[in-house]
């Protein structure tokens, strides 16, 4: 009996028709085969990319941490703004980790959303962390536990957005009208906040175009800017330049998922709340998504995991919410199958972990002290 997918409707053979015409998300082993596939598939092109004209913009000293908000261009587009943290006392340099920022369907903020920096946080971030990281700033959380973590703005988010003014204006007319009807159900967000947001949904399909006419894809441009980032984070004195992790929820777990297969100088990454199958999405959970999920043409080859898994026995450690609305457990369970997979073929098993949580989409503070204490592990042999 043909399967019948919920957002295909009447089209739901077009599945069955597309994999007549070619293999979809075929099997792509780890090795330097799918490493080269995943850096065509990002664009990587091998020209330098380091931060042009570092700026220390301020320090400060906080709950037991060195502050430093810094800034830097990344050849196009408005200076990226980032926060340094570090421990007020530390012997010698320190492992390093780039904390990354959520999508959350939230681009007015980005590294605020993970980290607090000299001011306190506004209620609308409060409120945020209490729903997403178990109300904390989980970046400064981390510098605590021995790291230098380096948090930015990358493309589209903070520092880094499109001002509302340059969207189209059909673009901004609907967040406006939407706005006013939602205002009454989310009066914790400041309405331009809010009005900004909404727009971002609908702007992200306009910029995911730009990208496709420009030769590249939203996966390849956020890939670029934390890339930047690593070199940042790895060029400081303070960090151990042969110790760099990464750690993100949902969005920020996609961008580790690109920072652990294209850069060869991550030697462990968390991955929380964003992985599954492709197979897995195709009945309801394709919507929800960001275009950063789906980088052109990676589905005829491979799958998902298989780009966490191309640097294979790089180690990895994979968070999943059992009651994620963003996945099926199906997609989730066949994930980590096909990563156990991955890494068994390399002799590693033990390189990659999978842990399982209940709960929706989150990274909250149970969550938080197994990643934190995985990556001491991995990052301070």
């Amino acid at each position: 009996m043909p399967i019948h997918y919920q957002h295909l409707g009447l089209f739901s053979d077009w599945v069955a028709h597309a994999e007549k015409q070619r293999q979809l998300y075929p099997l792509a082993p780890p090795g330097a085969d799918t490493q080269q596939k995943v850096r065509q598939a990002l664009g990587v092109t091998g020209s330098p990319e380091v931060p042009i004209d570092i700026r220390i913009e301020h320090r400060w000293q906080k709950d037991g941490l060195i502050g430093e908000a810094i800034s830097w261009w990344v050849g196009y587009g408005p200076r990226t703004q980032a926060y340094l943290l570090r421990p007020a006392q530390m012997n010698g340099p320190l492992p390093g980790v780039l904390a990354l920022h959520d999508h959350g369907g939230f681009k007015y903020y980005g590294k605020e959303k993970i980290a607090d920096g000299p001011d306190d946080p506004p209620p609308v971030l409060v409120n945020w962390r209490q729903s997403n990281y178990g109300g904390r700033a989980f970046a400064n959380a981390l510098a605590k536990e021995g790291f230098v973590v380096l948090i930015h703005d990358t493309f589209l988010w903070g520092s880094r957005r499109f001002p509302l003014e340059t969207m189209p204006e059909i673009i901004q007319k609907s967040a406006s009208i939407l706005v006013e009807q939602l205002e009454s159900e989310d009066e914790n967000t400041p309405r331009h906040i809010a009005e900004y947001n909404l727009a971002t949904v609908q702007h992200e399909h306009v910029i995911s175009k730009y990208c496709n006419l420009l030769g590249t894809s939203l996966s390849g441009v956020v890939s670029y800017e934390d890339r930047i980032a690593v070199n940042y984070l790895r060029s400081h004195p303070e960090v151990d330049a042969g110790q760099i992790g990464c750690v993100g929820l949902s969005g920020g777990g996609n961008r580790a998922v690109f920072l652990q297969a294209s850069h060869d100088s991550i030697r462990a990454a968390v991955i929380v709340g964003l992985m599954s199958t492709y197979e897995g999405l195709l009945d309801h959970n394709v919507s929800g998504h960001t275009w950063m999920f789906f980088p052109f043409g990676w589905a005829c080859l491979g799958d998902w995991p298989d780009l966490a898994a191309c640097r294979a026995p790089s180690p990895l450690l994979v968070q999943y919410d059992l009651e994620d609305d963003l996945f099926t457990q199906a997609g989730m369970y066949a994930a980590h199958e096909r990563l156990s997979g991955h890494y068994r073929s390399v002799g590693a098993s033990e390189a990659y972990e999978g842990q399982f949580f209940p709960g929706p989409h989150k990274f909250d503070l149970e969550m938080q002290t197994a990643a934190f204490a995985w990556l001491k592990d991995h990052l301070s042999r």
